[in-house]
């Protein structure tokens, strides 16, 4: 599990006034599971571009923490 990810996650949700997540795996979808919106899906961009100088959306639409950590591995 990438903290970076799962702090990104939990600020944007805190942020919505929402619970944070503990753990997560990566077939966790971001909309479905973890119940983030387009809105939300931005956010988390910025915030993990600024912790990781990775711009996760760079490629494509991201769907599940499997594919940001895939981003973040290729580091484009």
């Amino acid at each position: 599990m990438n903290l970076k990810v799962l702090e990104a996650i939990n600020e944007v949700k805190q942020g919505k006034g929402e619970p944070t997540v503990k753990v997560f795996n990566v077939d966790t979808h971001l909309r479905d599971d973890l119940g983030l919106d387009s809105f939300d899906l931005a956010e988390l961009t910025v915030r993990i571009e600024e912790k990781t100088g990775v711009d996760i959306f760079a490629n494509g639409v991201i769907e599940t923490i499997g594919e940001i950590e895939k981003q973040l591995e290729s580091g484009s």
